[in-house]
């Protein structure tokens, strides 16, 4: 098997998975019952919390553990947007984000009277930080961005636009979702109020997310209970996740120049051998993340490229997993004003540091076999 589709989600990493099952055998008791064993599943909750404040270089009071990115994002959004609502109504996101963070947008503007602006980006997918300044105003709450388009792989100058956040409406909170960020690019979250992370695109678990709330901003929790997590996510802990996030990240962290430059060299040689094809056009910026490549075969269904692929154990997508099952053009590519034959025949390939030269090559060769056998459009 090929598997060119590492930011839809990874294979578990055999530490994690052994340390996971472990835990799972001896920690299961109640992190919340006021006996021995809950004590101590409490404390290897908390240990875990700690390691990654120390990781991030962040107070472990600001983490949240919570079930996915999904989560996160909705709790940092729908959290701020609903805690600071009477200071105003007033938000601001871009037009390529992640469904997580788009629906959460649409749903505040159409069932909870925000009102939302989107800043617009240009043919390469970067914003117009003119247009962002000019957008915010002192009833702005609320301005969310990714940091890595999961789409085309853009990289967003999140501190460029938390400066510019900060100095047009010091109250504003700016929330970053870091999901295609973590283990890849630098993290550094001093000047950001809200961050979203996630296991399973780092070789961790499913299940297993991160909210980073910087301490001078506040929230509404989305899921009321008992004590857990500061009382801002209700629920009883998924210890053995949450425990083993710790280890899972400080893998990821610690392998990140090393990954970055490997896959670097593998996206630099793809790019070249792509470009001198020529029913193949390439979307990703140059200046994009390294482990996203988003293409086009104009005048092909994408779909039918993926399947055909898929038979000979090669693994594609054609845009966000989140997102797969619709056949129209990506809200991100559509954002991009790209031409729509290009827009509608777009394949998405990613890659990790198991990705190999050599699978680079059989897929070349795979589809090239595949453009010259299927029926091109009218």
């Amino acid at each position: 098997m090929i598997y060119l589709d590492y930011v839809a989600t990874t294979p578990l990493d055999e530490e994690i998975r052994s340390t996971y099952t472990k835990l799972l055998t001896t920690y299961f008791a109640n992190s919340d019952s006021a006996y021995a064993p809950g004590y101590e599943v409490s404390r290897l909750i908390e240990q875990s919390r700690a390691h990654i404040a120390k990781l991030l270089h962040v107070s472990p009071d600001e983490l949240i553990f919570t079930s996915c990115a999904s989560e996160s994002n909705n709790t940092a959004i729908k959290g701020t947007a609903f805690q600071y609502m009477n200071r105003g109504k007033h938000i601001i996101t871009t037009a390529f984000e992640h469904s997580s963070v788009a629906n959460t947008f649409k749903q505040l503007e159409e069932v909870f009277g925000f009102d939302v602006d989107y800043v617009s980006i240009d043919s390469n997918g970067h914003l117009d930080l003119k247009e962002l300044e000019s957008l915010i105003r002192e009833d702005t709450i609320l301005v969310s961005t990714m940091y890595v388009n999961n789409e085309v792989g853009t990289i967003n100058p999140i501190h460029k636009i938390a400066s510019i956040v900060h100095k047009k409406n010091p109250k504003t909170k700016y929330h970053v979702d870091m999901v295609q960020a973590l283990g890849k690019l630098p993290i550094t979250l001093d000047d950001i109020d809200l961050a979203t992370f996630s296991a399973h695109k780092v070789f961790g678990l499913k299940g297993s997310g991160l909210l980073y709330k910087k301490r001078t901003a506040s929230i509404i929790p989305l899921i009321n209970g008992g004590q857990q997590e500061n009382g801002l996510r209700g629920g009883t802990s998924n210890a053995c996740v949450d425990i083993v996030l710790a280890k899972t990240m400080r893998k990821a962290i610690e392998s990140q120049k090393n990954h970055y430059d490997y896959v670097k060299s593998l996206n630099d040689y793809l790019r070249v051998q792509l470009s001198a094809m020529d029913n193949v056009v390439i979307n990703s910026p140059e200046d994009a993340s390294p482990f996203i490549l988003n293409i086009s075969c104009p005048h092909y269904k994408p779909e039918v490229i993926v399947h055909d692929l898929e038979t000979k154990g090669i693994y594609i997508s054609t845009k966000s997993a989140c997102s797969s099952k619709k056949v129209e053009i990506s809200h991100t590519l559509a954002a991009m004003h790209l031409d729509p034959l290009i827009g509608t025949s777009a394949l998405r390939l990613s890659f990790s540091h198991l990705t190999t030269k050599e699978e680079l090559d059989t897929f070349l060769d795979a589809l090239k076999d595949t453009l010259n056998r299927i029926k091109k459009q009218r």
